[in-house]
């Protein structure tokens, strides 16, 4: 049985709000039904962070659910989804996943996808970590879920915010088998070209 091209995106009240909307903008562009999960203090965040309003961006989902509606579809592992991703996660969220003592929708829906084998998919905002940050991320790693933190993608020659938010939108969706055409991938070609100079990383002397 093949899950249904519909994911639960969770949006908390961490910095980066912005990679939530953009999230529902891409689901909705790719024809995938999203299922939206915002915390209060993701309304804060947003009026904080961006133009949008609270009514617009649940509107880009096609079903919105409180926070507290700890009856909704999406608390339930009968609710067939592809998985779920959680754009920003704020420590709160990562920590309540991690442990299991889940007191919202939004980490009731992740604890879910984790107890189901489906994917689960933290982009955490927050630096520096310290080492309760750092297990919490370990733990949910260890039950199955991917942490993706939202790190900019320079090898792509970014030119603006939206190109930077973009590309790790994308990414993320890859991570769901979902091609959205936002990725600005690798290719050989590009380090012959001159295109890219990488100083440093993984492999380097």
């Amino acid at each position: 049985m093949s899950a249904p091209a519909r994911l639960v995106v969770g949006i908390s009240g961490a910095s980066g709000v912005v990679y939530g909307v953009r999230l529902l903008e891409a689901l909705r562009e790719l024809g995938v039904e999203s299922h939206l999960v915002m915390t209060p203090s993701a309304e804060v965040t947003l009026g904080c962070e961006t133009g949008f309003k609270v009514a617009a961006v649940k509107a880009l989902a096609q079903r919105c659910y409180a926070a507290d509606d700890m009856a909704a579809p999406i608390a339930s592992g009968s609710f067939q989804t592809l998985g779920m991703a959680v754009a920003p996660c704020s420590m709160r969220s990562l920590a309540e996943i991690a442990s299991g003592a889940t007191t919202t929708l939004l980490t009731r829906a992740a604890d879910v996808m984790l107890k189901e084998r489906r994917r689960l998919v933290l982009l955490p905002r927050e630096t520096p970590l310290h080492s309760g940050h750092l297990r919490n991320m370990l733990a949910v790693s260890e039950l199955g879920g991917i942490i993706a933190p939202p790190v900019p993608a320079f090898y792509a020659r970014p030119e603006s915010i939206e190109d930077m938010v973009d590309h790790t939108v994308g990414r993320l969706l890859d991570l769901f088998g979902l091609e959205s055409g936002k990725v600005r991938r690798w290719r050989d070609d590009a380090r012959k070209s001159g295109a890219v100079r990488i100083v440093g990383g993984s492999g380097s002397d």
